[in-house]
């Protein structure tokens, strides 16, 4: 960090975060509607080969499924898909990617486990990390001294810490967020 950084409060810090946070939404925003609309202008010349994005439209079914409960968001990768999109919405994408970082983590290969523990820790751990995750300060030097002998559990604590904040928190947003109203709504119309 340089020296002018330093200096400045921990709470102007937190905003410039916020603010880099916002700016990389709105630049990845900017730069799927250009994937859009070049993907439209090339259809329209009829080049085109492939599409780089398919999008599914949950079914009223599974947005049912995933008003009963936040496990059955997280058990389908449509759910996560979308509750990450969400959560990119609320500027919080980072807990989920935490989250599946940590379940990526327990199928490591054993031998490569210290150092993809450091990654994860040096992305979402520790404090000033690039995509730092909310966790307390016993749980951030619990899982800094579990990274001393890293196996598949190191990250239990601080994985379940982000599960319940999720599952607290952005999931009773996410219940209430129109993508969620809207297929309540189809399913209301077709009965």
């Amino acid at each position: 960090m340089c020296k002018g950084l330093a200096t400045l409060p921990a709470t102007c810090l937190k905003s410039a975060k916020d603010i880099k946070h916002k700016i990389s939404f709105l630049l990845d925003q900017k730069q799927a509607k250009g994937k859009i609309a070049n993907a439209a202008a090339a259809k329209r010349s009829e080049k085109v080969e492939y599409v780089d994005v398919v999008v599914r439209v949950p079914s009223a079914a599974e947005g049912e499924k995933w008003k009963e409960s936040f496990s059955n968001v997280m058990s389908s990768e449509l759910g996560r898909s979308v509750f990450t999109s969400f959560l990119r919405s609320e500027f919080s994408q980072e807990n989920m990617d935490f989250w599946v970082a940590c379940e990526d983590y327990k199928n490591t290969d054993p031998s490569k486990f210290t150092t993809r523990a450091k990654q994860i820790y040096q992305q979402f751990v520790k404090a000033d990390a690039p995509n730092e995750v909310n966790l307390d300060a016993a749980t951030r030097d619990l899982t800094k001294q579990q990274l001393e002998n890293a196996c598949p559990c190191c990250f239990d604590e601080a994985q379940k810490m982000i599960y319940t904040l999720m599952e607290k928190d952005s999931y009773r947003r996410f219940l209430n967020a129109q993508l969620m109203r809207d297929l309540c709504q189809t399913r209301e119309s077709c009965c």
